[in-house]
Formats: structure tokens, sequence, C-alpha cells
């Protein structure tokens, strides 16, 4: 065939079809050489990241030790117990040194950390994902792993400021658009509360580290549940607050229409609120000024004043699984015991904010900016299904959005719910994605 499409193009030329076997053997010799150099190149860049976590974990346990030996009278166990605004208080009237917290929790994170494949980084200097200078800031893709950020994000700077040391940084599924948490360059993150188990995503190895007994404090970033999901896998407590998009590293220089927010994960309520009394400050307003200088206020937060709080159970959009409806309720019941008003009320339109908004905005582009950081990056298998609906080519799209748009009424959904449950996994394995296809289909 090939031989044939040359003497067209070349009809007063002799074709040697010789010649032309050896052209394309040599040209596929040369295809599959470049290909093996590049996931060569892949290969030694995803090794020399596993011994730079590896040593430096190596390094943390080394000066664990040494700290050990000079200070024999450290109660790790008692230091590891304490809530955040206790250790705080302890630390600020001297009856416990930073020194000694510090090396406690480097000392479990030294465990901790290979048991559930939490770290990516060890700074050696309160654990954050956002960027460190001088260091990695991948989200799980490779072709990063040469990228050293050159400036602190702003979260950092405003915790550095508050006393905070930053010590590690914890792992995250690639690209962070996913409710799992691995990557080809740190592999699988576990659920400290069950290994078989996710501790979800993206922020799911700071929440892995904190339910692990890692860290007092750690912070995630979310924008369709990153925080919120690890938070109640790992059985946390976190804090979604108003976006503050500029106070990190994005995975791209672009913005998103759907912009992300950065917030705390703590054990506590306490140590979110305390967290976010440190962060509400001038330096936080002045280093970035899309956050609104408007301080903790703590004559709201402390008040004991009856509130009237609305609540739902179901938006009418997602399946929710009876736990979920079940845990709302027990909530409603203790907050009107405690005096407080409790209004049940049904957010407006979801369909249209999910289809119209929510997806269409961060999928605006067809899904392209985001394949972009996928092209020449070794692909996570957990991502891999996904990745493979944004390269479904548009017209293609269209043609499922048809199909998959009609089972995808409220009516349906409703209706779903009298099923039995076998079904009703099976219905809501198969609309979440035909929903990828239809909600990314722009018309």
């Amino acid at each position: 065939m090939i031989l044939d499409m040359l003497r067209q193009l070349l009809p007063e030329v002799e074709v040697d079809p010789r010649l032309v076997l050896a052209l394309l053997s040599s040209s596929a010799a040369a295809i599959l050489v470049l290909k093996w150099m590049g996931q060569r190149r892949m290969q030694k860049k995803l090794e020399e990241a596993r011994r730079r976590r590896d040593l430096g974990l190596g390094q943390m346990e080394k000066a664990v030790q040494q700290f050990k030996q000079q200070n024999p009278g450290i109660q790790a166990s008692h230091i590891l117990s304490l809530p955040l605004v206790e250790l705080t208080e302890k630390l600020k009237e001297g009856s416990l040194s930073p020194e000694s917290v510090l090396y406690t929790y480097m000392d479990k994170v030294s465990s901790t950390g290979k048991e559930l494949s939490v770290i990516c980084l060890t700074f050696l200097l309160y654990s954050l994902p956002e960027v460190i200078l001088g260091h990695l800031s991948t989200c799980g893709f490779v072709q990063l792993l040469s990228r050293l950020e050159q400036e602190d994000s702003v979260m950092v700077k405003v915790l550095k400021r508050q006393g905070a040391i930053p010590f590690v940084l914890t792992n995250v599924p690639q690209s962070l658009f996913n409710y799992d948490c691995s990557n080809s360059i740190f592999g699988r993150t576990v659920n400290p509360l069950n290994h078989q188990k996710s501790p979800g995503g993206s922020s799911g190895g700071e929440g892995a580290l904190i339910a692990g007994g890692g860290s007092v404090l750690g912070f995630g970033t979310d924008i369709g549940g990153s925080i919120r999901l690890p938070s109640s896998f790992c059985g946390l407590c976190g804090l979604k607050p108003t976006v503050r998009y500029n106070t990190v590293s994005p995975i791209t220089r672009e913005d998103f229409f759907v912009t992300g927010a950065v917030g705390p994960m703590a054990r506590d309520v306490d140590s979110l609120a305390l967290c976010m009394r440190a962060l509400l400050c001038d330096d936080m307003f002045r280093l970035d000024p899309t956050v609104p200088p408007l301080p903790f206020n703590e004559e709201v937060y402390s008040s004991s004043a009856p509130l009237r709080i609305g609540y739902y159970d179901t938006d009418g959009y997602f399946l929710l699984p009876p736990c979920m409806r079940r845990a709302v309720h027990e909530t409603k019941e203790i907050l009107q015991k405690a005096g407080h008003t409790l209004v049940p009320f049904a957010p407006p339109r979801p369909d249209y904010v999910m289809n119209e908004l929510f997806v269409k905005g961060l999928f605006a582009d067809g899904g392209s900016t985001l394949l972009g950081m996928f092209a020449g990056d070794a692909v996570d298998p957990g991502l891999e299904p996904q990745v493979n609906c944004y390269r479904i080519p548009t017209l293609v799209k269209k043609m499922l959005a048809l199909t998959v748009r009609p089972l995808v009424s409220p009516i349906f959904l409703s209706q779903c719910w009298l099923a039995p449950r076998w079904p009703q996994l099976t219905f809501q394995g198969f609309v979440s994605m035909g929903s990828w296809w239809s909600l990314q289909h722009n018309d």
C-alpha cells in the first residue's frame, strides 16, 4: 500500500521496494528507541525522587535517635496525645520545648510515613502540602520532578511568621483531580484506620498522616471535596473556607474558572479555629490581596446565643448512602437539644449548578489543559479510566451525551432509591461515568 502511494506521488521515479522497506524498518526502530529512551529517563526521575524521599526519612530517623539519646526523659506518648490547643498552651508556658514536640512528631512520621506511604518530602526544620522554597511540588506528575519552587507560597510564609515549622510534604493523587490518593512517583497512600481502604483525595496523604498520629495539623486544597473527603474518610475535622486561591502554587499556570480553597485539617474543631485565628492576620491580607481583610471574629465564635441553622439530607442530585443521611439527622437532634433552631431547606437548582456552572467551568476547554499535563507523563493506573474519558473525541462525547442525558433525570434518580441495593450501586456507577461524558459536553 505504501509502495503504491509513493509511485502515485513520484510517477517518474523508480521506487525500490527494498529501499522503502529499509526506510520503514529504520523509522520504526528509531521510534522504538526514542520511546525506550523516554521511558528510561522517566524511570530515572522516579527512582531519584524515591531515593530523595528515602534519604530524607533516613536523615530524620538519625536526627530523632540523636535527640533521644541526648534527651532520654521525653514523654512522647503524652505529647502525641495532646490536642493542638493544649499543646500550644504548654509551648507558650514553657512546660514543653519546641524541640521535644518537633522531634516527637518526626519520630512518629518516620514510622507512620512508611506504613501508610504518605510522605513525599521531608524538610527537617507542622505539615504542609503547599509550596516550600527550593523543594518539589509535583502534584503527582513526573514531568514536574525537575521543577523546584523558587518561592514559598503565601500560606507557608504566613504560617512561618506565626511560628509554624514545616517538616513534611504529604502524598496526593496525580493531578489532584481524584478521590483516591495514588500517583506513579510515590505510590498509593492507605487509610490508617483500615489499610484496605483509601484515605480519600486529593489531600489524602495529609488526612492519613493526621489520623495516623504523625501530625497535629495540616492543610489541604479543595475544589470538589479534596479537604472534606479525606477528613470524612479518616475521621477528622476539615474546613473549606472562602476561596483563597493565590496562597498556593497551582498545578498549571492557568487559572481555573472554578477556583480552589486552602483549608486546615485536624482532629478536632478547636484546632481548626486556632489555625484560622493565626491565618486571618495582617500578613495574609497584605501578601494575598484576594483575601478579604476580615480578622477572625472571636465574639461570634465564642457566642452561646441560639442559632438558626438550615439543613438538608439530600440535594436531589447526588445519590447519598444511608449513613450520610443518618449522620445529618443525628447532628440535627444534637443541635436541637442544645437549643438551636433547625430549618429544612432544598438547595436551589442543584442540577444547573453542577452541570452548567461547576463541571462546565472546570472543563470549559474540554479537558485539554488537564490532558496537556498528562502528555508524555506516566498515568497512574487509578486515573486511567478518568483520563481515557477526557481523551474521547468531541464528536463521540456529544453522541454519548445524547444517550446518557435522559438517564440522569431527578425522577429516575428518585425511583432508583426504591430499588434493591445492587441495582442502585450499578446505576450509580453508570451515572458517574455517564455524567463525566455528558457534563463535559458544552453545547
